[in-house]
């Protein structure tokens, strides 16, 4: 289910992201490992002070003891800074409660809730949550095809989501602008496909620099594409944000 939940918030394409995650139980412990492993910055609010101190010292990560429904608390962690908050406690009401919370007051972009009971999951959306996932649904790889940044998108989702076509965007704030490709390390499974410069088309070669405006198409698996991300300091660009679209 983790890895599910992780493609909904990222579907745009993400390289870090600031993810809260409600509920700190089994499904939340590893939503959040995974989250690490893939170099976004999740922190987590429960309301048991035994998962607390587990998360605490299991994982590198800010652990928030208190109720995820509740504003005050939210607010203590600094919501407004997230992209997404996913709430996968065990009580679907919590989740919705939480949800709309982060969408409402906090500006939250992205919402996911998990769904306990699969006839709720229709109703949540009608209410306001943006993504609904089943407790067999991967929770890590939907987070992480649903957040949006400007500077990374994904074009096209392959091979059942675990492979995508990602445009990459160079900013002014690339650490690598003006550099050449093959002065930049590029991992095995990643393929510069293109790179599109004031709407000509170019074939990528070794000498093709990368400059401020020009976008740039890779072809990589999800694993490959976030070891890109970092050889190449993507998050930059937007700290703490990032995106895949699906």
């Amino acid at each position: 289910m983790c890895r599910s939940l992780l493609c909904s918030v990222n579907r745009k394409g993400s390289a870090f992201m600031r993810v809260c995650i409600v509920g700190g139980g089994k499904v939340g412990y590893y939503l959040a490992k995974t989250l690490l492993e893939h170099g976004h910055t999740p922190m987590v609010i429960e309301l048991s002070s035994e998962l607390c101190c587990h998360l605490a010292d299991s994982l590198d990560l800010h652990v928030i003891l208190g109720d995820g429904t509740v504003a005050e608390v939210l607010e203590s962690a600094h919501l407004e800074t997230c992209e997404a908050m996913v709430a996968v406690t065990g009580r679907d009401e919590n989740n919705l409660v939480a949800c709309q919370l982060a969408k409402k007051v906090f500006g939250v972009k992205r919402t996911v809730a998990r769904v306990n009971n699969p006839k709720n999951a229709e109703i949540l959306k009608q209410l306001g949550v943006d993504i609904a996932v089943s407790a067999t649904d991967n929770l890590s790889r939907i987070i992480e095809r649903e957040v949006e940044t400007a500077a990374i998108q994904q074009v096209l989702s392959l091979a059942s989501g675990t492979a995508s076509l990602t445009e990459i965007i160079i900013e002014e704030s690339f650490p690598h602008n003006g550099q050449t490709l093959a002065e930049l390390p590029v991992p095995g499974d990643v393929v510069v496909i293109s790179v599109t410069r004031d709407g000509q088309l170019l074939i990528p070669r070794g000498s093709t620099t990368l400059i401020t405006g020009d976008r740039v198409l890779v072809l990589a698996k999800n694993t490959a594409f976030h070891e890109l991300a970092l050889a190449w300091d993507l998050s930059a660009f937007h700290p703490g944000k990032g995106a895949r679209r699906g």
